[in-house]
């Protein structure tokens, strides 16, 4: 791997990220690694007027028939402009206490930063937005806890990001989860199709979640769902007795982890398996996320959906 290669990946790494303490400086550092490992630039073709072609169907504006392809394949086609297929890209980012727990750049004797679950998500949430922005997209907000915190209706103008990563910035971490209810509302909220991007650790009722996720896809709206865990939560890799604090109101525990090892590793994967397959029943897009790995797996799926969405 060359060094240009390897030094790229610096700017994905939470350890990194967790350093600096400006969103919008984390989201451009973010973006920028991952196209310089892709070796491309997620906006070619954004600032060009023509798009793709499609099928002419009856009344029509003839004046957009590509005459070309009529000649060519003796099919009518007319050319597609990005203001025909401009995305509605919604950011919907848990802000519950339990998105607070973070662990991921605390163990080196105390001198990193924490990276939380939230970090994580705010991260994505900020370079998804700054991405979409820039190919001239519309980006909506939604935070919440028990209840939606913040709703920002989408727009593309420039100064929607610097407010995105504004609120993003603000929003306190003290509350329990109300994911179904806010899905809900937000299903309301919307008046036009658009990608969601859920980012939740969704440590939530199953059957609320599920009935969020149902309306929206009644509403006929796209879903990406990130479900972002901390490594300790993944890996459980406690040994000495320990003192487990509980978020979001569910007291406190002193027991031997090796004990509880298996059994809540067990239940985690029982609990991932079922929100995975609810979601892939629904054609919801699941991924789930270590927020101590880099972050270009899931910006790479969201521009993978961006991508086929065009298409």
């Amino acid at each position: 791997m060359s060094e240009v290669q390897t030094d790229y990946r610096k700017y994905l790494d939470p350890r990194t990220l967790a350093r600096i303490s400006s969103l919008d400086l984390r989201a451009r550092l973010i973006v920028e690694g991952l196209m310089t490992g892709m070796h491309r630039s997620p906006y070619q073709g954004a600032s060009v007027e023509f798009a793709q072609h499609r099928p002419y169907v009856a009344g029509d504006d003839i004046r957009h028939v590509d005459w070309k392809v009529l000649g060519k394949t003796d099919r009518v086609y007319l050319k597609q402009y990005i203001e025909e297929t401009n995305l509605h890209l919604i950011c919907v980012v848990d802000a519950s206490e339990s998105m607070g727990y973070g662990t991921v750049g605390s163990s080196d004797g105390g001198s990193g930063a924490a990276w939380t679950k939230y970090d994580h998500a705010t991260a994505i949430a900020a370079s998804l937005s700054y991405m979409a922005i820039q190919q001239q997209d519309s980006v909506g907000l939604a935070v919440f806890d028990r209840e939606m915190k913040k709703y920002l209706k989408p727009s593309n103008s420039p100064a929607q990001w610097k407010t995105i990563t504004h609120e993003l910035t603000l929003v306190p971490r003290l509350a329990k989860t109300g994911t179904g209810h806010v899905l809900d509302q937000l299903a309301e909220k919307l008046t036009h199709r658009s990608l969601i991007v859920i980012l939740s650790d969704f440590f939530d009722d199953l059957a609320g979640i599920q009935q969020g996720l149902r309306h929206l896809r009644y509403k006929k709206h796209e879903m990406m769902v990130f479900q972002v865990l901390d490594p300790m939560e993944i890996e459980f890799p406690f040994e000495d007795v320990t003192l487990f604090k509980g978020l979001e109101q569910s007291g406190e525990l002193l027991t031997e982890p090796r004990a509880l090892r298996e059994g809540y590793l067990e239940q985690l994967r029982q609990f991932t398996d079922e929100l995975k397959k609810m979601c892939r029943g629904m054609h919801v897009d699941f991924t789930r996320m270590n927020s101590g790995e880099a972050l270009d797996v899931s910006l790479s799926n969201f521009l993978a959906a961006r991508s086929a969405s065009m298409k």
